[in-house]
């Protein structure tokens, strides 16, 4: 291409889009963001255009077609001049428009998002700007900006992969969702190049392992300003609403709630008069604590004409959205306008049933945490049941002039000597090493399968620990995902089955497809399939001692899978009780020697020693190796642990002996 290329000055008025251009789509946003650049600091950029035959003085424009529409649409506004002059390269051969219009588009490179934050944070620092600041000089939002700046922020061997191209924005906005870097890093050293490392919905839920949402029904029944006044931390970002924060003070937002369903459980029952009323600090009540209760019938509370109208207009909303949803599915805002019908119309029709005054008193409630925070009662009311047998209090008291020499004998507390989370928890984290050999073993899950299904013909079992439909049971406690060698080996084992069969939407053709898997396939997922069904049960729930009986036919070594660390143990129970394990791994010597601890102190010593770290006599390092807390053992019998009285919030003096041997400590307990 010879010609002599020329830039001139034209108003804009006398400059039209020729049909040549080849940018045809356009984006309102980033046409904003233009319009916002123009007015800010004019055309940097030349357009190309051809003089109009027999119009002096008129262009058509072949290239910067999307600019010249943002300068005509800010004259429309009365931002800009009729007259705005406008820096046209004026081309003398009409054959070359569409050529130098696509080379203007094909050859352009934009800088990459990586690029753009250094450039944006090296602004700020260097040049001492705002992000408004920033925003106006490149044409563009101040929460892009601030977007960018918190990208910079990341941990550094993300923004090296996003840097490099080996991760998308996308991914690196889902590690930017929480500000901890070092949680970024070790999030993403962990998924390296497995199935989840670009998967955005993975990372944000490893991110947030431990933390509640914004939106949970916790978080709303305590309130985000009466957390915040409590102490409470809250990682935001700007790539969610307040709805998605992150607030990462799990154990204090847990206590607050409990303080708040305790006044209303004590407003709620003076109301009302129930024969027991239990709080459960979920949205609902497990099935495994009701499954054995005898429901108690009331009269059901008849919706009113209005009422039935909103029911009717919620149905009419959920058929709408279906309808015009696209074929990828719902976008995030009909996702949260679904949530919010479908819990309004939940809250229409699980209504707790009228009951008698002698019902009432007979009855046992649930006060449950509604999914907009409010404490509601459980729609279903049950009987109270039967005590069990009482054991002979006589039976086993100490007398009060005990000999100082004898072997003191320990009286099991009434009450549990872990909280009742914990105790979910941990039975939360047993059922996954469970899982993870029943699994591995397909001919024992077989055989296990078949028992199941067979067994459940003959009748209601309430004793066993599994629903054989394949569907993972309600978890114990919402949102609570551990990390422990057995969860990661199941997702690794997950990973690995063979997923080929269900691409096809036709049902027939992928039961061909599974049947045409071979053996070794089709036993993995049949392991899969059985092994997710078990229940995490606590010690003495129902179903608890199958499951123990299991572990043991395995004979799976708990202490090989699972050790205690303070976040996951020792935090949790009183310093007595910790230093009860010591006592019982090392005698009365290794607890002095760890008495005068403070709590946080003798949490992370107990971490350390139960996991080999601390240099001790060997055969106390073996049996520290080899302890386990009775709740995470399937053969609770094997090693007798000793039934020490404890609380998750006792405080320091309040577990410190005061005065006194620890044989009179439980005597005055138990009494």
């Amino acid at each position: 291409m010879t010609q002599k290329l020329q830039i001139i000055f034209v108003p804009a008025s006398r400059l039209t889009v020729a049909p040549t251009n080849v940018r045809k789509r356009t984006d309102p946003v980033a046409d904003e963001e233009l319009k916002t650049s123009i007015l800010a600091k004019g055309i940097i950029q030349n357009l190309v255009g051809l003089a109009i035959p027999r119009k002096k003085g008129g262009y058509r424009i072949t290239a910067g077609g999307r600019r010249l529409r943002q300068v005509h649409a800010l004259i429309e506004e009365g931002k800009l001049d009729a007259d705005y002059a406008v820096p046209v390269l004026v081309l003398a051969d009409k054959n070359d428009a569409v050529e130098i219009s696509l080379i203007e588009n094909l050859r352009r490179l934009n800088m990459t998002p990586a690029e753009e934050c250094r450039a944006f944070q090296a602004i700020i620092e260097i040049e001492k700007k705002t992000p408004a600041d920033v925003a106006k000089r490149f044409g563009v939002t101040e929460r892009f900006v601030q977007g960018r700046l918190r990208l910079a922020g990341l941990a550094d061997s993300i923004f090296e992969a996003l840097a490099d191209g080996e991760i998308t924005l996308d991914v690196a906005k889902a590690y930017a969702s929480v500000s901890d870097t070092v949680r970024q890093a070790a999030v993403f050293e962990e998924l390296g190049d497995g199935w989840g490392a670009n998967n955005c919905g993975e990372i944000r839920r490893r991110l947030i392992s431990g933390f509640y949402r914004g939106s949970d029904p916790k978080a709303l029944l305590v309130g985000r300003d009466a957390y915040v006044a409590a102490g409470g931390r809250i990682d935001s970002d700007l790539f969610s609403d307040a709805a998605n924060e992150n607030w990462i003070d799990s154990d204090l937002l847990e206590s607050l709630a409990d303080e708040r369903m305790q006044a209303a459980a004590q407003e709620i029952q003076a109301r009302n008069g129930f024969g027991e009323l239990r709080i459960v600090s979920q949205t609902r009540v497990p099935y495994m604590d009701v499954m054995a209760l005898d429901e108690i019938e009331g009269e059901p509370v008849p919706l009113s004409p209005e009422e039935e109208d909103r029911q009717r207009a919620i149905e009419q909303q959920l058929e709408a959205i279906a309808e015009n949803a696209d074929e990828d599915g719902y976008s995030d805002e009909e996702q949260q306008v679904i949530q919010a019908l479908e819990a309004e119309y939940d809250a229409l029709n699980e209504r707790p049933p009228v009951l008698t005054e002698d019902q009432k008193a007979a009855s046992l409630a649930y006060l449950v945490i509604g999914h907009d925070g409010t404490p509601r009662l459980h729609e279903q009311f049950f009987a109270i049941p039967e005590p069990d047998p009482e054991v002979d209090e006589t039976e086993g008291d100490l007398s009060e002039d005990v000999e100082q020499d004898e072997e003191p004998v320990e009286e099991a507390s009434s009450r549990s000597p872990i909280s009742q989370r914990l105790a979910d928890e941990m039975a939360i984290m047993k059922t996954e090493l469970l899982r993870v050999h029943v699994a591995s073993d397909p001919h024992f899950a077989l055989d296990l399968g078949t028992f199941f299904m067979v067994d459940a013909t003959f009748g209601f079992r309430h004793d066993l620990p599994s629903d054989l439909r394949a569907t993972a049971p309600y978890s114990r406690v919402p949102g609570f995902e551990s990390d422990t060698p057995a969860a990661e080996q199941w997702e690794e084992l997950e990973a690995g089955l063979d997923r080929s069969w269900a691409d096809s939407p036709d049902i027939t053709d992928r039961y061909e497809a599974f049947c045409a898997l071979d053996e070794d396939a089709r036993a993995a997922w049949l392991g899969w399939a059985i092994a997710r069904t078990l229940h995490a049960v606590p010690a003495g729930g129902s179903g608890s001692a199958m499951l123990d009986h299991l572990g043991r036919k395995l004979d799976i070594k708990v202490a090989d899978w699972w050790r205690p660390t303070a976040r996951r143990y020792f935090d949790r129970v009183s310093k007595n009780m910790i230093l009860d394990h010591f006592d019982e791994v090392g005698g009365i010597e290794l607890r002095s020697r760890y008495g005068a601890s403070k709590k946080h102190d003798l949490a992370l010593s107990a971490e350390k020693l139960f996991g080999g770290q601390i240099i001790v006599e060997a055969a106390v390092k073996e049996r520290a190796l080899a302890w386990v807390p009775e709740a995470m053992r399937f053969d609770p019998d094997g090693e007798p642990n000793r039934a020490v009285d404890g609380d998750d919030h006792l405080s320091e003096s309040d577990t410190i002996d005061q005065g006194g041997t620890d044989e009179a400590d439980g005597l005055s307990e138990a009494a």
